[in-house]
């Protein structure tokens, strides 16, 4: 299963690598966003406060990852899933489209706060707790859009479908993303973050292994 993986996350680069403009235009998404914010808020005037730096981030790494994500599985014809189903596992297939994703979110969530950082500030005390917060909710973010995504495939492609399945699980991560983030930014010792963090990691345990048992099934119909 290991060479499975490995081949197939390398299948999913090649093909983002010779369709450049879904990434680009993902990352002209990120770039677009924050600009805008910039130009909205008033951080000219020095009006914007950590708080809302913080929420108006985790906003946009939301809907980026969701933009990011979405196509996991809408835009594999089923040509070339009956192709899949013949030569991999189906746990090799969510496993590896999981991973990519992380990949991906993740790549968008230091580039979100690197711009960020650029054009409204970096107010974030404690560094190493908020990347580490990044990694775990591109974590969230990715096992949760990409099951979604497998399961709004099956249903005739329907983008709609995944955004209202998707809703219910992506809250409760983005809420214990931001109350670590927030922690981070003031400073707190690590310790005020143990329980969320743990809690985030549980979360994304769960929904990461009900992808695993689940998506064979899934696959099979």
């Amino acid at each position: 299963m290991r060479q499975e993986i490995i081949t197939l996350v390398k299948k999913e680069a090649t093909l983002e690598w010779r369709q450049k403009y879904a990434l680009n235009g993902i990352l002209l998404y990120v770039i677009s966003a924050v600009y805008i914010t910039y130009l909205s808020v008033g951080v000219k005037g020095g009006t914007l406060q950590v708080p809302t730096w913080n929420a108006l981030y985790w906003i946009i790494i939301l809907f980026s990852a969701v933009n990011a994500v979405a196509k996991s599985f809408i835009q594999e014809s089923q040509g070339r899933q009956l192709y899949y189903y013949m030569i991999a596992s189906p746990e090799a297939i969510i496993l590896s489209k999981t991973i990519y994703n992380t990949g991906l979110t993740l790549l968008l969530s230091l580039l979100g706060y690197a711009v960020f950082s650029v054009i409204m500030g970096n107010p974030v005390q404690d560094q190493p707790m908020f990347l580490l917060n990044l990694l775990l909710g591109a974590v969230g973010f990715s096992s949760s859009l990409t099951m979604v995504s497998s399961i709004a495939g099956k249903a005739g492609n329907n983008g709609t479908l995944m955004a209202i399945l998707s809703f219910p699980v992506l809250i409760p991560i983005l809420l214990l993303t931001i109350q670590i983030s927030q922690n981070a930014i003031d400073g707190l010792d690590r310790s005020v973050s143990y329980d969320k963090m743990i809690t985030l990691l549980a979360i994304n345990g769960l929904v990461g292994s009900s992808s695993y048992i689940l998506f064979p099934y899934l696959w099979k119909s």
